[in-house]
């Protein structure tokens, strides 16, 4: 009985951690490297992002939009080639994704990757840029400030998202942007190299909020995937043994 009670147990417990284990992705920048876990609640994001990874579309293309003390943006298709100066935005691909809002658990708090989109007026449904993707980077908030973001966003979202005592303390404590919730889809977070994205978002902008200095992802790549598909062992090939040799 306590032999079955064990494996009973064990089955349990290695059940719940391969449900936990997060696909990562590696984002090689001029400034340094952040290391990304993209969360298994947002699975259409997750997967799109990791095909993408694989497809090798970041590969040299910018941080094209910085605002301090907000977030950084990239994967602007049109931004590997720019120009100094050129503007940048509108870069994409000819599809979007379908947008998976998950509050309370996934809000606009201190480094998390959410998915760039087109205004409400072009895209009521609120669906996401294929590739374009912003790192959250906000301020911590006082009790004066989420009243008014809680303001802001009964206008916006006529009423549908309240913020609540869990999240309002995770934005006095650890800083985001609150009044982007259940309006942008949030769907990975930064586990290392949280202090690239801290000085990224430092840097000296022109007028429309793009680096006077070129900040580049060289190179993006999947460090974990555990829903890759298992490739089946190769079998070895049969050889016909050479006849021996009669003197």
């Amino acid at each position: 009985m306590r032999q079955a009670l064990f494996l009973l147990l064990l089955l349990v417990s290695t059940s719940s951690a391969m449900a936990q284990e997060r696909a990562e992705v590696l984002l090689e920048t001029t400034e340094g490297n952040i290391r990304i876990a993209l969360f298994n609640e947002t699975p259409l994001h997750r997967d799109n992002f990791l095909k993408l990874v694989k497809m090798h579309v970041y590969d040299s293309l910018l941080f094209h939009r910085v605002i301090k003390d907000f977030m950084i943006q990239g994967g602007d298709l049109n931004s590997k080639h720019a120009q100094p100066g050129q503007l940048l935005g509108s870069g994409d691909l000819d599809y979007t994704v379908e947008s998976e809002f998950r509050l309370p658990q996934l809000i606009h708090r201190r480094g998390v990757i959410a998915a760039a989109r087109e205004p409400d007026e072009v895209n009521p449904e609120m669906r996401s840029s294929a590739c374009q993707f912003y790192i959250v980077w906000g301020k911590q908030l006082n009790d004066m400030e989420i009243s008014r973001v809680q303001q802001r966003l009964d206008m916006h979202t006529k009423g549908r998202v309240q913020l609540t005592p869990e999240m309002i303390e995770v934005y006095k404590t650890q800083g985001g942007t609150p009044h982007l919730d259940g309006q942008y889809t949030v769907f990975g977070e930064v586990v290392q190299g949280l202090d690239i994205v801290d000085k990224i978002q430092q840097v000296a902008t022109d007028k429309n909020n793009r680096p006077l200095t070129d900040i580049r992802i060289l190179r993006a790549t999947v460090t974990v995937d555990p829903f890759a598909p298992k490739e089946e062992p190769k079998k070895p090939k049969s050889t016909t043994p050479k006849r021996r040799r009669r003197l």
